[in-house]
């Protein structure tokens, strides 16, 4: 059954304010494929391993041992790499005093669900 015109607005809605109350959240909800840091981790990473697997079949046919270690280690590193999560930047609240302290949010602002809460009980009030 589709939505009438006022529920694809009110879906809408509900969508703007979720990806500005939570953007990283929305963006994994769009699937952004290998775009943002994680995609370049992961070409890198792939690219990384590759190097390390050339190296080590070079060392192979030059008979070096000591370039089949780098070659590996280049491999391990890439994969690690390419697998870890990266670095969130730590989100903060600037004080009057122009201190930032870690991640409340300011006193007044409500939450995505508090609005979503307050809109619901207007609905059934007829407001």
């Amino acid at each position: 059954m589709p939505l009438s015109e006022h529920e694809q607005k009110m879906l809408e809605q509900m969508e703007q304010a979720l990806a500005a109350e939570d953007p990283r959240f929305a963006s994994q909800m769009k699937g952004s494929g290998f775009t943002g840091p994680r995609g370049r981790r992961a070409i890198l990473g792939a690219l990384g391993v590759l190097l390390g697997l050339g190296t080590v079949l070079a060392a192979v046919w030059t008979t070096q041992t000591w370039l089949g270690l780098v070659g590996f280690l280049v491999m391990v590193g890439a994969a690690v790499y390419a697998l870890s999560a990266p670095k969130r930047p730590q989100l903060g609240v600037v004080s009057e005093r122009g201190e930032v302290r870690p991640g409340r949010k300011p006193r007044g602002q409500s939450s995505f669900m508090d609005r979503l809460d307050e809109r619901w009980d207007r609905r059934e009030d007829g407001n």
